[in-house]
C-alpha cells in the first residue's frame, strides 16, 4: 500500500506542475511523504527561488470515507509549522461539510480536491490519460457523382 500512497502523491505533483504551478517546471515539484513528515506529502516552489511555495497533502480514501475538519486541522498545522500559508488536500473520495467550512474559515489558503474533481483535471491536463485518434470513414459521394458523366 505504501507504493500506491507514494503514486498518488506524484500524481498530484504532476497535476500540479501540468496545471502551471512551479511556472510549469516539474524541476519544482517535489513529493515529501514519508513515514513522518509531518502532514507534507509535497511541496512546488512557485518559483525560481522557492520564495513561495505550497505545500500539499493527498489522502487515498476508499469510496465513501471522507475527510473530516480534523484532517484539514493538521493539514493546516503542517503548513503553518512550515512557514507557508498555502496549501492543497487532494482525496480520491470527498470532505466532510465540516472540513468545507473549516477551509472557507480558514486563514491559510486551502484549496480542497476531491476524488472527482481530481479525475476531471488530470483529463483536463493530460495526467494520466492518451489520446487516440480514430479514423471515421463516409460515403465520397463526389466519387459516386462519376456515374452522371
Amino acid at each position: 500500500m505504501q507504493s500506491q500512497v507514494f503514486f498518488l502523491e506524484q500524481i498530484v505533483v504532476d497535476l500540479l506542475i501540468a496545471m502551471g504551478y512551479g511556472g510549469g517546471d516539474a524541476a519544482r515539484g517535489q513529493v515529501t511523504g514519508r513515514s513522518g513528515d509531518g502532514g507534507i506529502d509535497g511541496t512546488i516552489r512557485e518559483d525560481a527561488l522557492g520564495l513561495d511555495e505550497v505545500y500539499v497533502q493527498a489522502k487515498r480514501n476508499k469510496d465513501g470515507n471522507t475527510v473530516g475538519e480534523g484532517d484539514l486541522r493538521n493539514f493546516a498545522g503542517a503548513i503553518d509549522a512550515a512557514g507557508t500559508t498555502k496549501g492543497v488536500f487532494v482525496t480520491t473520495a470527498d470532505f466532510t461539510r465540516a472540513a468545507r467550512e473549516y477551509v472557507s474559515r480558514s486563514p491559510k489558503r486551502i484549496i480542497l480536491i476531491d476524488g472527482a474533481e481530481l479525475a476531471r483535471l488530470m483529463v483536463q491536463h493530460g495526467i494520466g490519460v492518451r489520446t487516440r485518434v480514430q479514423e471515421v470513414k463516409q460515403i465520397d459521394e463526389d466519387y459516386f457523382d462519376q456515374e452522371a458523366i
